[in-house]
Parts: structure tokens; C-alpha cells; sequence
């Protein structure tokens, strides 16, 4: 039964992506705010297609931490799930991510007119400066900034370093880190075609202030908040 409803999902999902895209396609003249109101439909019914399909649904606790004014996001990176959810959950967000993804066939197409921070890894203190003005511009145009710290999508019970970029980009943006954990690679594991049913759980810290920390120590408060959460609602 898993099988069969994963797979109504994953059909769903590629029946309705590839029109809704090429629609997203004559959003192009609009400014981003607009744009990205219309695209971020995408997810919103993934979310419930979800849910009606595979019976997984969400529980967000800490909503109430949630500033108004944007900020750096830290998120754990368990699964496709999150992906898809933040945009449910958030308000108006950007991701900061690699470059390829936008390269993707119709997903990729919808996530370029987003206007993503889309870096290439090897290019050193150039995605740096990227990551910079880009995020400056984002932060001003009222868009959460996303970061997934580990870099990619990792096991449930893997751990993994995270990376400095968001720590350093979170200075230089004088922004407080929104730090977000959840438990989805239980349900929807990383690379996996199944999704079982249940309910993930997503929980909101309070912001993580840094003008104070180095981007190390931003690191270090940031995974142990995330990590200890995760860990705690995952049994």
C-alpha cells in the first residue's frame, strides 16, 4: 500500500509540475515578490497531495518565534520534504543552493524565477561575494534567506559538519539566524521513493543572535539547538 500511494504521489506530482511550470513561465515580467507568490502555489498543493495521498502530514511548533522582519534560516536537511514544506510554513523565502538545480528540466525552470542565491561551490571567495550582495538584496526586498548548513541531504542518523557560508553570510548581513529542526527523513528518507504515512514534526527555535558570535561559534549554538530538537522529536 505504501508503494501504491508514493507512487500516486510521485505521478501526481510530475502530471502537475510540468503545465504549472511552463505557467510560471509568463510570470516573468512581474517583480519577485509577485512571482513568487504564484510559484510558491506549487508546494502548497504538493503539501496537501501529500497528505491526501500518502496520509503525512505536519506539526509545527515555535511558530510564534517566527520574526517580522526576514532573516537567516538554518534548517536540517533530512529529506525532499522540507523543501517543499518551508514554503508552506514560511513567509516569502529564497534558497540559497547550487547552481546545477536550476539546470533541471521544468523544476528547475520554476526555481530560477524565484531568483535563488544559486552558487557554484568550487568558485571560492566569488560565491562568497555572491552570497553577500545577492542576500543583502533579498533581505531588502523582504525574502528569508534558506539554508540547508550541511550542504545536502543527509541520513537520519548521519552527522554531519556544517558549513561556515551561512554563519559567515548571517554577519555580513548582521541578521539573527532562524534556526528550524524536524524529523521528516523518518517518513521520507533521503533519496527514497517511498513516503510513509504519520506526521512529521517541525519545531521553531527562537533567534539565534550573532552579532556577538564568530561564525564558528554561530555554528556551534545553531547545530546543537537543531540537533538536540531533532532528537527530541524523533522518539
Amino acid at each position: 500500500m505504501i508503494f501504491i500511494r508514493s507512487f500516486l504521489f510521485n505521478f501526481g506530482m510530475i502530471i502537475f509540475t510540468i503545465p504549472f511550470t511552463i505557467l510560471c513561465l509568463f510570470t516573468f515580467p512581474f517583480k519577485q515578490k509577485y512571482r513568487y507568490k504564484f510559484i510558491s502555489l506549487w508546494a502548497k498543493i504538493m503539501i496537501k497531495w501529500l497528505r491526501f495521498t500518502c496520509h503525512l502530514s505536519y506539526q509545527v511548533t515555535g511558530i510564534e518565534n517566527i520574526p517580522k522582519r526576514p532573516c537567516v534560516v538554518f534548517c536540517n536537511h533530512q529529506s525532499a520534504w522540507e523543501t517543499i514544506a518551508l514554503q508552506a510554513i514560511l513567509p516569502q523565502q529564497v534558497w540559497v543552493l547550487k547552481r546545477e538545480l536550476l539546470w533541471i528540466p521544468f523544476f528547475g525552470w520554476g526555481l530560477w524565477l524565484t531568483a535563488p542565491i544559486a552558487i557554484n561551490r568550487s568558485s571560492g571567495k566569488k560565491a562568497l561575494k555572491q552570497m553577500e550582495t545577492q542576500g543583502l538584496d533579498r533581505l531588502k526586498k523582504g525574502f528569508f534567506i534558506i539554508i540547508f548548513p550541511e550542504g545536502t541531504r543527509i541520513d537520519v542518523n548521519e552527522d554531519k559538519k556544517y558549513h561556515v557560508g551561512g554563519s559567515w553570510l548571517s554577519k555580513k548581513l548582521s541578521s539573527p539566524i532562524l534556526p528550524i529542526s524536524h524529523n521528516a527523513g523518518y517518513f521520507w528518507a533521503k533519496n527514497s521513493f517511498l513516503k510513509k504515512p504519520g506526521q512529521i514534526k517541525i519545531k521553531i527555535g527562537p533567534l539565534i543572535e550573532t552579532d556577538q558570535l564568530s561564525p564558528d561559534e554561530i555554528n556551534k549554538v545553531a547545530k546543537d539547538w537543531i540537533d538536540s530538537n531533532v532528537e527530541k522529536i524523533s522518539y
